[in-house]
């Protein structure tokens, strides 16, 4: 049997000694970073494997916004990118607990602006096959906070 040559399956021997292909699990830490609220902003996110290789990373300079839509816009960074990349199941690490909250739908989203994002990021949370999403401190999302704030520095 032939096997998959791809960077999200790994192949694993079954009880009827045939091959499976089984789906790695990825993990998604993605920042909003904001010089002012509102002020100049950059997103940031960081993919890595369950061994916390890095996988993929992205950066975007966002403008002038509010660092709650930096929030966003990072998170919808990293879901992209993860859906470019075929990775199907995430654990998502985010350090604002409005956003995870919002998404796991503790929070309602009142602002109408967050709530065209919030949009987005189902939309792309539904392409996904399961997602976790969890609140972390700031010192467990240093990867994406440094891709945020290069997105700025470098504009």
């Amino acid at each position: 049997m032939s096997q998959l040559q791809s960077n999200n399956l790994f192949s694993k021997q079954g009880k009827t000694g045939l091959d499976i292909m089984v789906e790695e699990n990825y993990r998604l830490y993605s920042d909003g970073a904001c010089r002012g609220n509102p002020g100049i902003a950059g997103a940031g996110a960081v993919i890595t494997d369950t061994t916390e290789n890095i996988v993929w990373e992205g950066k975007e300079f966002l403008g002038h916004c509010t660092n709650n839509i930096a929030e966003y816009k990072a998170l919808i960074l990293g879901l992209k990118g993860a859906l470019t990349q075929g990775y199907k199941k995430l654990e998502v690490y985010l350090d604002s607990e409005l956003l995870a909250r919002q998404i796991n739908g503790s929070y309602r989203v009142k602002n109408d602006n967050l709530k065209a994002l919030m949009t987005e990021v189902r939309n792309l949370l539904s392409a996904l096959d399961s997602v976790q999403v969890r609140h972390v401190p700031r010192c467990q999302n240093t990867r994406a906070d440094k891709l945020a704030n290069l997105a700025i520095d470098e504009h």
